[in-house]
Parts: C-alpha cells; structure tokens; sequence
C-alpha cells in the first residue's frame, strides 16, 4: 500500500511537480501569516497571487524543463513590482538548479545554473529590493552565489548516485546472465559427456547383437540349442540396448523441447495424405513416384516426408498463385526427393532462410545426402534433394 501513491506520482511526474508547487505556496502562506501583523491582512490575496506566479515554474521542472527556467527569469520582474521578493520565488530557483544539476549532464546544468543566477546576481546589484541597501548588493550576490552552487552541487551529487547505481545494477545483471549461461553451459557439457558414454555402451551392446546373430544363423542348422542362446542373449541385450537409448534422448532433450509424441512417425505412407492437405489449402500439387519402391530405413521415411511437408509449405507460404509438383525417385543406391513449384519463392535476403530449410539441410547431411535449394531455371524455386539407401538385411533374398 505504501508504494501505490509513489508509483502513481512516478509515472506522473506533472502531477508529482504541480503538487511540490503548491506545497511551495503553502509555505510562503505560512511566512506571510508569522510576518508582522500590520503586514499580511491587506496583502495576503497578492502576495498569495506573487507566490502562485514565481512557484509555476516548479511544476513543469520535469516535463518542460527549459521553459520552466526561462519562466523562472521572468518572474524576476516581481520583486520591481512588489517591492520584496517572495520566498516563493527563491525556493525556486534553487529547486530548478538542483533539478537540472540531478538530471541533465554537465553543460546543460552549468547553464542552467548561469542562466538562473547571473540575472539574479544582475538583479540584486542594478535594482536592490526593499532591505537590500542595508545589508549590500555584494552581500546578496554573494548569498545568491554560495546558494546557487549548493543547489547545483546536491544534484550533481544525488546525479552521480543515480549513475553509480544503475551501473551497479547493469554490472549485477551481466553477471547474473553470465552465471546463468556458465550454468547452462556445464549442464549442456556434462550432458554430452554422458551422452557419448551412453553411445558407447548402446553401440556395445548392438555390435554384441551383431555378432550373436550372425553365430546363431549359421550353428541354427547343426546346433539349435547353441543357436537358442544365442537368441535369447540377443534377447536380453536387445531390451538393455533400448534402456540405454531412452537414457540417451532424455540427455539429449532440452527443456524447450515438447514432451514426447506417442503417435508413430510418418513416412513414405503419409506424403499422399500430406499433398491431398496441400491441395486442399489452395495449391495444386502433383505426386509423381519413379522406380521400384523398396523397404527403406525408417530414418530416411522421415527424413524424405519432412522434406516434402517443409518444401510444400514454403510453397504455400511464398509461391503464390502457382502449382507444386512433387517427385520421388527410386534408384538403385539412392533415392532423389524433388519438390518444385512455378510461383516467385522466399524473397531475397538470409533472413527468409528459415529453421526449416536448416533442419532439411540436416537431416539430409545425417545420412550422407546431398540437398540443393535455390530459384528453378525460367522462374519458380526447387528443393532437390538425394539420399543414399542400403538394403535392409533380410529384405531381399541373398
């Protein structure tokens, strides 16, 4: 509760100052009421109105501070007019001093302050108010100096504050990002480390599989119990191989990364559904297939399906009023993916390279593929990619 009225006052710093004013007024009432008693009962209404005048400055001091300066010097035509000086008045110049002493670097405060006081000093020494000649032009002067350089020395000293601690705050903030990222960082090392160790023993373990398999294929024939064993450790080794790789993807995974998808991935199976999506949504796409399909790893299945969802909905984004053309290519050690479309493609720029392209770029590199993405010859854009294949064992006859 207590911070809602200084919030409220800093987010308006007009109002704020418009009320400092009036506490200004306040005050010079309070003078004028201890004043001798012959002096405020037929005076109180224009001094009450001097004071009003010489303290409206002050409240623009924040949102308009040079006109409240120059505001300020002409109200040095009140003391001619009135015959004294209101403390109003005063008190105002020595706030508008320390105000841009507080909040204005070192040449606009030291003008500030000239332009404040040397018509002031002028004004004391050409025409002295009432009480003046008593006590010496020199005497007011230098009463006016030493109080326009205290003004001005307080605010370069609450400025200099203000700056010590915004750099201590930008100095604590660095470092608390620093510390974080060294956190981060040596979370992200030591999950690597555990990473590889962690492929080391799944790639133990499947070179193990290897090897009991091919034993138990060729002693199945003269020696099934042998061959049984062998099965079985397979067996065993098979479900501490999987353990492993569920531990190595929950190292690998970040905390930004969704949670696990339990729906399968798709493949070559899915892109006819993907294209009849596309058409759907605008563009008319043509599926073309080449060559005799065979069984393929279902990495590569993925790796060829995202390339046609990434590239079709580029195409959708950038292409325009245009058609798609979708081509897959079977061949005997590689399979050659094309997606192709007549419209203008991503303008120029790296910036209109996207996380997709990137993430094609590199699922394509993982199985020591080739992708080439640019603008078609006679107009349009292409993604051409090729995919070494392996045959599977056991899928085709030895």
């Amino acid at each position: 509760m207590t911070d809602g009225p200084r919030a409220w006052l800093r987010h308006r710093p007009l109002a704020g100052d418009a009320l400092f004013a009036v506490a200004l007024v306040l005050l010079e009432v309070v003078f004028i009421l201890l004043s001798p008693r012959e002096f405020w009962p037929w005076r109180l209404p224009a001094a009450l109105g001097w004071s009003v005048l010489c303290a409206a400055p002050v409240a623009l001091r924040r949102v308009a501070p040079w006109p409240a300066v120059g505001a300020a010097v002409a109200t040095l035509a009140v003391p001619a007019l009135l015959g004294h000086a209101p403390t109003t008045q005063s008190l105002t110049f020595v706030v508008l001093t320390y105000t841009m002493a507080a909040n204005r670097r070192v040449r606009p405060a030291v003008l500030a302050a000239l332009l404040l006081w040397v018509p002031v000093a002028l004004v004391n020494t050409l025409a002295p108010v009432r009480g003046a000649l008593e006590v010496g032009p020199a005497y007011l002067v230098l009463n006016n100096l030493l109080t326009g350089l205290l003004a001005y020395a307080v605010g370069r000293a609450v400025h200099a504050r203000r700056l010590s601690i915004e750099a201590l705050r930008e100095r604590a903030r660095v470092a608390e990002a620093n510390q974080r990222s060294l956190a981060e960082q040596a979370v992200a090392d030591e999950r690597r480390r555990i990473a590889r160790e962690l492929h080391d023993v799944v790639a133990h373990h499947v070179s193990v599989m290897g090897v009991l398999a091919t034993g138990a294929r060729r002693v199945l024939g003269r020696d099934p119990a042998a061959a049984d064993e062998a099965i079985a450790t397979i067996e065993d080794t098979s479900r501490v191989t999987l353990r492993e790789m569920r531990r190595l993807l929950d190292v690998l995974r970040t905390d930004a990364e969704p949670a696990a998808d339990l729906a399968p991935q798709p493949g070559l199976a899915g892109i006819e559904s993907l294209v009849e999506q596309v058409r759907e949504a605008g563009l008319p796409v043509t599926l073309r297939f080449e060559g005799t399909p065979g069984p393929l790893e279902e990495g590569v299945a993925l790796t060829v399906y995202r390339i046609v969802q990434e590239a079709l909905t580029n195409a959708l984004k950038h292409a325009g009023t245009a058609t798609a053309q979708v081509r897959i290519a079977y061949g005997g050690t590689a399979l050659t993916v094309e997606v192709a479309d007549t419209g203008r493609g991503p303008g120029p720029g790296p910036d209109r390279i996207g996380h997709g392209l990137v993430g094609m770029r590199e699922r394509v590199g993982l199985y020591g593929g080739t992708l080439r993405i640019g603008p078609r010859p006679g107009g349009g854009f292409r993604v051409y990619a090729t995919i070494p294949v392996e045959r599977r064992l056991g899928a085709f006859p030895a």
